[in-house]
């Protein structure tokens, strides 16, 4: 990644329509719902999400959900976001995305795909997947990641997966608290962990954690600036300066929108470039 010529790095977008594959309909639904939820529309392809993070000269950390295990939706291939991250290195990096449901074989997934020289971190949705963060049987995956010393971003809080949906799309929000993570980052000290969205209800805990624990961090994605609780704002102008990332849920909130709001919503100046694209550059091991 050509970090000096970038004016940010948005370490949360997803990769929500495949060049390679149909949509699967057992998605939609959900679609349909945070749609709703997020007030969007179109969901830009992979080429298109990529396109548009270029002329923006923003880099951009892009990632699935591998939800294949709870909500049963055929997920978009790793392969297609680690091919999409090496003919775009200059502006985009490659997360993977494994259910830990998978154990053993999710974990040589991992190896296969770190081997590759591509994927530099992994996204999990504990809501989404339908599992506690610290549940042993995700170990053997932590285990690969930790090894190889990578980033591990973790939804936390609120969903706007199934919200508004009959009994929530069968989601339960209880996997995403963020307490939870904290066994994590005590037994995979290595593993930086990730703590995504500003954690609501839960914010306080999030916050705890990552003052807490010196491999935890937070990315600010799926609020606007303008909703964060004030907690967010007051940690990130002192003694978590240094551990808050920008992030926006693209497609769901788009860059543009986050960062004018950013500028606005009482972050010291000084810390601004730290969030905007230092703290992620530290994260990501760039240079």
């Amino acid at each position: 990644m050509n970090c000096q010529d970038l004016i940010a790095i948005d370490m949360h977008t997803h990769a929500e329509v495949s060049c390679r594959q149909e949509p699967d309909s057992y998605w939609e639904p959900y679609e349909q719902a945070a749609s709703i939820y997020f007030k969007v529309d179109k969901r830009p392809s992979i080429t298109e999400t990529i396109a548009y993070y270029r002329e923006r000269k923003i880099g951009l950390v892009m990632f699935t959900v591998d939800s294949e295990f709870q909500i049963g939706n055929r997920r978009i291939p790793n392969e297609e976001i680690a091919d999409a991250a090496r003919e775009n290195a200059d502006i985009m990096i490659g997360f993977a995305s494994i259910d830990p449901h998978k154990g053993i074989m999710g974990a040589r997934e991992a190896r296969d795909l770190i081997a590759q020289g591509v994927v530099k971190g992994f996204k999990f949705h504990p809501t989404c997947q339908g599992f506690f963060p610290n549940d042993r049987m995700a170990y053997k995956l932590y285990e690969v990641i930790a090894e190889h010393q990578l980033p591990a971003i973790f939804h936390t809080g609120h969903s706007g997966i199934g919200t508004g949906m009959r009994g929530g799309g069968g989601l339960r929000l209880k996997y995403s608290q963020p307490i939870h993570l904290d066994d994590v980052a005590v037994d995979f000290p290595d593993m930086k962990i990730i703590l995504a969205h500003p954690s609501w209800p839960w914010t306080d805990e999030a916050l705890s954690i990552a003052l807490h624990k010196p491999n935890v961090y937070i990315d600010l994605s799926g609020w606007l600036p303008k909703y964060f609780p004030p907690q967010i704002i007051h940690y990130a102008n002192g003694p978590l300066k240094t551990k808050m990332l920008f992030g926006s849920d693209f497609p769901l909130i788009t860059p543009d929108r986050w960062i004018e709001q950013f500028k606005a919503a009482g972050f010291k100046p000084e810390v601004h470039d730290l969030i905007l694209k230092q703290n992620a550059m530290r994260v990501l091991g760039l240079k």
